[in-house]
């Protein structure tokens, strides 16, 4: 069922409050209606935007470090392009974002705030794609509902303030739903280059869009064969052509991927099954992360709730909300495929014992925003509709202030002690080499110290993720600490390092026990807070000789 219109609401308040003032006046007379409601609809928009500021407020302010992912991404950015596409060879990653990110840097720097507004940026420019969809599936009330909503959630609060592609995945799937939408409609050339765009560009974004073209893909193709009407077929059988179009921009890039399938995949994380990684995405959307709070889990009983309201609710008068168990038409295609994109990629990911992250749903985060938005209008009461909305928004906003608040990484704090005590000649050994890129951002150069990352005593700006598990298998830690003696001499040795990384299998222990045997007198200076950062990063010093 389809939220009532704006207009709607309002003529319906107007008449009963008229109706009220005329019993209480005994006139009939409604002169005072237009003038009450013109103040609720201008309290209403002053509010709306007080959220809407705040939102892009909260997202431009984030105080946290840049946690790895976020660094070592800016690393690969500011390399000239001719040097991009081996880096990522290593990394894993397509190319579009950091290119994007390699000119914005070249414009504006490369400094936290700087390098991370790219991300809010790209979130601004898909509240207006929001908005459409929203208009499109229930009118004016729904398009500001499906906007509130995607500006206050805290999964959009972390990804519009991180230096990863993830905003620019939901920018894209947004537009391009618009896209697809608009050209199944009128399949003329002008509706279908854009879906042929927006197919190349999710290529060139994030592999999981693999699994949402895919996806997409399939449902475009049933139209294409059993569409209702002539038209609808033909229309289908177009959307299909120009998808392959977009497709065939991918073909240059094919080689890396290959090589990236086979060498890199996600030796940092252990396969899920896909249920337990569908809850952890869940809750992660909700923003139960680490540090955790409370409101986040208040948030989540209406996330996961709302899509099953929009998808299966029937509102019965002002109080009741019937359930329809053969799904209901507003948002049933976009259901179908924000579970289908899910369902697909878990089950592979566990089926080739690859990792899962929360930010990777990215890729159905604009289509799930929808499903909740469109949640809060089932209800029959216009107060209530109001009313459920105003609490997700609120939630998410304490969200919002979380995300600009809290920590993400400990990097800093080990930087703090570098900086104030490690001493030129001083060798600081990352292990794992994961760690590295945070920290050596915030040290900077220029101090004299000699940095190496453990397996391969390289360098602190980059991960390698080419064969990672078997490089570390095949090093000896030993002998990687002598090394680390040696490169030292008779200076301070500093280990940052974590227990607990997968594929290390205790690896930076015994590099720490062997320092340690070399070194008698080792302190910890900084311990590992696993309950207060997303990235938790220990520091033990290693007296000079």
């Amino acid at each position: 069922m389809c939220a009532p219109t704006d207009a709607a609401t309002d003529a319906a308040t107007g008449a009963a409050t008229g109706a009220a003032t005329g019993a209480a006046t005994g006139s009939g007379q409604t002169a005072a209606v237009p003038a009450a409601s013109d103040r609720v609809r201008l309290l209403g928009a002053v509010l709306v935007g007080v959220v809407l500021v705040a939102a892009v407020v909260l997202r431009f302010v984030v105080r946290s470090d840049l946690w790895l992912d976020e660094a070592l991404t800016v690393n690969i950015a500011v390399l000239p392009l001719a040097e991009m596409p081996a880096a990522l060879r290593r990394d894993g990653a397509p190319p579009l974002y950091y290119v994007l990110l390699h000119f914005w840097i070249a414009g504006f720097g490369e400094g936290d705030t700087a390098v991370r507004a790219l991300s809010g940026v790209l979130w601004l420019a898909t509240l207006p794609a929001m908005w459409l969809a929203g208009r499109r599936l229930g009118g004016r009330a729904a398009a500001w509902a499906v906007v509130l909503v995607f500006a206050t959630v805290p999964y959009t609060f972390r990804y519009a303030s991180e230096t990863r592609m993830y905003a620019l995945v939901m920018f894209l799937v947004a537009w391009g739903y618009l896209a697809l939408r608009r050209a199944l409609e009128a399949p003329t050339l002008g509706r279908l280059a854009p879906v042929a765009v927006v197919t190349a560009a999710l290529l060139y974004t994030h592999n999981w869009t693999y699994y949402l073209l895919m996806t997409v893909g399939v449902v475009v193709l049933v139209q294409a064969w059993r569409g209702a009407t002539p038209d609808a077929r033909r229309g289908a059988r177009r959307v299909a052509f120009a998808m392959a179009v977009g497709g065939l921009a991918y073909l240059p890039w094919l080689p890396t991927v290959l090589f990236q399938l086979g060498h890199t995949g996600t030796p940092w994380g252990d396969p899920q099954l896909p249920w337990s990684a569908g809850a952890s995405f869940l809750l992660g959307f909700a923003g139960v992360v680490t540090p955790a709070h409370g409101e986040p889990f208040m948030l989540a009983v209406f996330v996961l709730v709302l899509p099953l309201l929009a998808l299966f609710g029937v509102a019965r008068g002002a109080t009741h909300v019937d359930l329809d168990l053969r799904t209901r038409p507003l948002v049933r295609w976009e259901a179908v495929v924000a579970l289908g994109v899910l369902a697909v990629g878990l089950t592979l990911s566990f089926a080739t014992g690859t990792a899962f992250e929360g930010r990777y749903a990215a890729v159905v985060v604009p289509l799930f925003v929808l499903c909740i938005a469109m949640g809060t209008q089932v209800f029959g009461d216009p107060r209530v509709r109001v009313g459920v909305l105003a609490v997700v928004v609120a939630l998410g906003l304490a969200g919002g202030v979380r995300n600009a608040v809290d920590q993400r990484t400990q990097a800093g704090e080990v930087a703090a002690v570098l900086r104030a005590e490690a001493e030129p000649g001083d060798v600081v050994v990352y292990c794992p080499d994961q760690l590295a890129p945070a920290v050596h951002r915030i040290l900077g150069d220029g101090r004299g110290l000699t940095e190496v990352t453990f397996p391969a005593l390289g360098g602190p700006e980059r991960v390698n993720w080419v064969d990672y598990r078997e490089r570390i298998d095949q090093t000896d830690s030993d002998a990687f600490a002598a090394g680390v003696l040696e490169l030292a001499a008779g200076a301070r040795i500093w280990l940052v390092t974590t227990p607990g990384y997968r594929s290390l299998a205790g690896r930076c222990e015994e590099v720490a026990l062997a320092l340690g045997t070399a070194r008698p007198g080792g302190a910890q200076r900084i311990a590992p807070r696993t309950d207060d950062y997303f990235e938790v990063v220990g520091l033990v010093e290693y007296p000079a000789a």
